[in-house]
């Protein structure tokens, strides 16, 4: 161990300082909206709330859970989320496996037309007439098997693929009559597990939060995600389709809608905040790995 001088010291103070002032800023906005979800949406609308809950309520929250819209896009969401990112996964080993496999012929070829995809692509109205003349239009499939594979998340797991999995062990396999989907499942997958849930965490997080295409391509209400249903509470021209049946006083059902749309971020937001840190130790290595120079 060195000593460590006065301006080490000092550096060390600034820096500390610096990054706290940096986690309160995103820290706050975290809090700020689970107390409103908390509080007295009377005293939300006059602004006394700016911290910790006053006035605790679980009104929202309960509003939230009898809203069968809520519950319709929760379930929906729930359900997009699982079967898209179990196709992404899918299809993201199946690209960047064979692209890490330095005796794959034509590998170069085929990078560089992925990599075109992701500064070029047709355009939104072609992805629109495509996907209606493809018979997915209002249907979770559009939702789904346009963004079925990222090329940026291939070239991350492709890198991870040839960093992590040396591929003396695949030929000694090859060797022993292993065969290119044996290597796969046997060898590589299983020294994967790190970039593979990163994966499944980039995957599920863009389509928990992804809105947009359900707007383009879905009509059916019944088929709405989550977010869909959470930007119809938070616009205020909506706001009254998700009040209506509530069956109270337009007043008080202004002040629930206030408490109502803070109750749905937390909602919304509360699957993704448990399950990150207990994949926390694999995201920063599959990340770190992945990231290196292949």
């Amino acid at each position: 161990m060195f000593d460590s001088t006065r301006s080490d010291k000092i550096f060390q103070v600034i820096n500390y300082a610096f990054l706290g002032f940096i986690l309160l800023i995103v820290l706050y906005p975290l809090v700020f909206v689970l107390s409103a979800s908390l509080s007295s949406p009377e005293l939300l609308l006059k602004g006394e709330v700016w911290l910790l809950p006053k006035g605790l309520s679980f009104d929202s929250y309960a509003r939230v859970f009898s809203n069968k819209d809520i519950l319709t896009g929760y379930l929906n969401t729930i359900k997009y989320t699982i079967i898209g990112t179990a196709i992404n996964v899918l299809m993201t080993i199946a690209a960047a496996y064979p692209l890490s496999r330095r005796d794959f012929v034509g590998r170069g070829v085929l990078t560089v037309f992925m990599v075109f995809t992701m500064f070029f692509s047709g355009g939104l109205i072609p992805t629109f007439i495509l996907v209606r003349d493809l018979g997915m239009y209002n249907s979770m499939w559009a939702l789904i098997l346009p963004s079925a594979v990222s090329v940026w998340n291939v070239s991350i797991m492709r890198t991870f693929f040839q960093t992590s999995v040396p591929f003396e062990i695949q030929e000694a396999a090859m060797i022993d009559g292993c065969s290119n989907i044996g290597i796969l499942v046997r060898i590589v997958l299983p020294l994967s597990l790190p970039i593979i849930l990163v994966m499944i965490m980039f995957y599920s997080v863009s389509h928990w939060n992804s809105f947009f295409s359900a707007l383009i391509y879905l009509t059916d209400r019944a088929k709405y995600p989550l977010q869909v249903i959470l930007r119809e509470i938070l616009i205020q021209d909506h706001m009254g389709e998700m009040i209506d049946t509530f069956d109270e006083g337009i007043i008080r059902q202004m002040l629930l809608a206030e408490g109502l749309k803070y109750a749905v971020v937390v909602v919304a937001n509360l699957p993704v905040l448990m399950i990150y840190p207990f994949i926390q130790k694999y995201f920063i290595k599959g990340m770190t790995l992945g990231g290196l120079k292949g």
